[in-house]
């Protein structure tokens, strides 16, 4: 199928509605518990969200970094570092996701002003889990080497139309020790979850999945940052640090709780 271009005059129109769902996101159902978070339905136009899906790159190109660590990580992430490596198809979406429009309409619904996007796609970018794949439960990163800034949002849209229960893949939530699920949040086509990122915001996809053999669980991941350090509230460690990671003791890939950083 080709790719549909849009003009200037469209994108707006569209990011304008966007910002209106994350604004209008019901609260009652998931903002609070156990950590702020929203989930919204069809968040792209359906052209928009068919371009995403229609441009996500297969596995045998070289924009993938493969994550290999069997008891917390196996999955596929994509190795942007900057806007010139989206895919085309998938640019005018990203734009749409990094715009002052939408950044204004989660500062104001997530109640953390003043947030900016990652131009170096540091983590971010694209997300594809095989068969078996998982990803334990953890909290993220805190700090952002080439900016100095602190990590406060993470946004991801999945991609995964015809999505089956028994693929399982679920997005988890957890409470504020990574012990109980809380939630599940099914990664079906065009659904867009924004979260917390917080030393107590425990997530992950931690039982192994059953998607069929050949298909990927497919999501955009992006991250977004402040000036201002996090509450007080939401701190456990100070220090700049990695994912932590709860089968490891919360502590990183390398056995720290702590990292080196520019």
């Amino acid at each position: 199928m080709a790719v549909k271009i849009f003009n200037q005059i469209s994108l707006k129109k569209f990011a304008e509605s966007c910002a209106e769902k994350i604004l209008n996101a019901n609260n009652s159902e998931y903002f609070k518990a156990p950590f702020k978070h929203i989930v919204i339905d069809n968040f792209l136009s359906d052209e928009l969200a068919q371009n995403c899906l229609e441009a996500f790159p297969a596995l045998d190109g070289e924009s993938w970094d493969f994550q290999n660590d069997k008891d917390i990580e196996v999955k596929y992430r994509s190795t942007w570092q900057s806007e010139f490596d989206i895919p085309d198809g998938m640019v005018e979406s990203i734009r749409i996701f990094n715009s002052s429009l939408i950044l204004n309409a989660m500062a104001k619904k997530m109640d953390i002003p003043k947030i900016v996007p990652d131009p170096y796609f540091t983590g971010g970018g694209l997300n594809m889990t095989m068969r078996g794949g998982l990803l334990d439960v953890h909290v993220d990163g805190n700090y952002h080497d080439a900016t100095g800034l602190n990590r406060r949002l993470n946004l991801i849209l999945y991609l995964n139309p015809n999505w089956d229960p028994e693929w399982g893949g679920e997005f988890a939530i957890f409470d504020n020790e990574g012990r109980v699920c809380l939630k599940k949040i099914a990664p079906i086509f065009n659904r867009l979850v924004i979260f917390d990122s917080h030393d107590y915001s425990f997530h992950g996809v931690p039982d192994p999945i059953n998607f069929p053999v050949g298909v990927g669980r497919k999501s955009i991941l992006l991250y977004y940052y402040t000036k201002e350090p996090r509450p007080n509230s939401q701190v456990r460690i100070s220090e700049p640090h990695s994912a932590l990671w709860v089968k490891r003791g919360n502590l990183d890939k390398r056995g720290n709780e702590t990292r080196e950083y520019e």
